[in-house]
Formats: C-alpha cells, structure tokens, sequence
C-alpha cells in the first residue's frame, strides 16, 4: 500500500496509531484479492462486491475493524454470485469513507493511483 492509499483511518479510531497500517494493509488485501466493484452511494453510504466466497475473511475483518471504529456500520448480504458489503458512517465521517472506496478501488486495480 502506497502513503497516499494509508490515509483513510481517521484520529478517531481507537486502533493503536502503529497498527493502522497493518489493518489497511489487511483491508487492501482483502479487496486486492475479492472486490468486484465499489461505489459510494450518498455521502456517507457506500456498497462494496466481493467475490462469494470471501464472507468469512471480510467477517472477521470488518469485527475488528468496528471494535476500533464503531462508527462505521457493516451489513453483509448474500447475492446469487456475490456478497455484497453496505457501509454506512455518520456524515462526520464521510470523507473517511470516500478515502476507504477510493482506496479500495485502487488496491483491487480497478482505479489508477
């Protein structure tokens, strides 16, 4: 992951300042290994596609992320071919979660850096 890529973990996430780039680098993997495609939806609401066979790996991903960033919120739905991901933060925290997508689309290769 790039320095411009590590940026989306706001101050307030109650993750230690050393491990951030750990769980982005986690994050960038999962999507680098599983994004279909990414979108923002409204501010603040974005939905994600992961290949069908990633549930267990974003699960468990996304429990450790709210436990550090419980503002964000999570919903995991199983389509025919996909599971699809809504997040969901409060407006404060929309420009977090324009970082994330955008981050998200460049690590699965679908954005240029």
């Amino acid at each position: 992951m790039t320095d411009s890529q590590a940026t989306w973990a706001p101050e307030s996430c109650a993750l230690p300042t050393a491990e951030r780039p750990l769980r982005e680098q986690e994050f960038a993997g999962l999507f680098r290994d599983e994004l279909v495609s990414a979108a923002l939806t409204a501010a603040g609401q974005a939905d994600l596609l992961l290949n069908r066979g990633s549930r267990e790996r974003a699960e468990e991903l996304i429990a450790r992320e709210t436990h550090c960033c419980s503002f964000f919120g999570f919903t995991l739905t199983d389509e025919a071919d996909a599971l699809r991901v809504a997040i969901r933060v409060p407006e404060p925290y929309a420009d977090v979660l324009a970082a994330l997508v955008d981050g998200t689309e460049q690590a699965a290769g679908l954005r240029r850096s």
